[in-house]
């Protein structure tokens, strides 16, 4: 498969060879899934702390005399049925990460790439460069090639100017090729990659370590 190459202007300046061999289509749909999950859980803080009954504040006095007040029998006033008491099985601080192997990271980023390349939503340029970060020279670039948010822009390597140009443009995203998630690229329907960039996913994606 051949894939177009533009130039900051838009205008077609070559051809990029996609290896039929790195496209899959068939299989990689649970990886998929198991990536995104995966990706979604290690983003929860997991700092959500709540006080039991044995950790409030406050003696172990019984409130009342067992019989002959007229109200229910009550031991302490922690009790979680009470206000101000302890919590009944309250969340506590933890981990979310879940683990997905490097073979099905692999097939995962494979798998999305393969379906954006296949439907036609990638788009390769030769680069996406802006002299200063300013929002409007960023919106330039994405005139001149055509490209409506959503998106996502794959760069070789992201810089300074570039990032603070970009991030203040709606539903758009920059990301650095050896970073990019599965999660990012099935998020956004058009995916802006330039030449370099698309040289290291297809490193990724055919062999080495790769991160979901």
């Amino acid at each position: 498969m051949k894939l177009t190459i533009y130039n900051a202007a838009g205008a077609a300046v070559g051809e990029m060879e996609m290896p039929e061999e790195l496209l899959e289509t068939k299989r990689g749909g649970q990886a998929v899934r198991d990536a995104v999950v995966a990706y979604l859980a290690r983003q929860r803080a997991g700092t959500a702390s709540t006080l039991g009954k044995g950790d409030v504040a406050g003696s172990n006095k019984k409130p009342w005399r067992q019989k002959g007040t007229g109200r229910a029998r009550a031991g302490y006033r922690q009790s979680p049925v009470w206000r101000g008491g302890g919590v009944a099985f309250g969340p506590h601080p933890r981990r979310y990460d879940q683990k997905v192997n490097r073979k099905v990271a692999r097939l995962a980023l494979r798998r999305a790439l393969s379906d954006r390349i296949v439907g036609g939503q990638v788009k390769v340029v030769d680069s996406v460069v802006v002299e200063r970060p300013e929002t409007k020279l960023f919106v330039g670039v994405m005139k001149a090639l055509q490209v409506k948010a959503p998106a996502l822009f794959v760069v070789e390597k992201k810089d300074r100017a570039l990032s603070l140009a970009s991030r203040n443009v709606a539903q758009v995203e920059v990301a650095g090729a050896r970073d990019v998630t599965v999660y990012q690229l099935l998020r956004y329907p058009t995916v802006v990659v330039t030449k370099a960039a698309m040289d290291i996913l297809k490193q990724r994606i055919g062999s080495g370590d790769t991160e979901a």
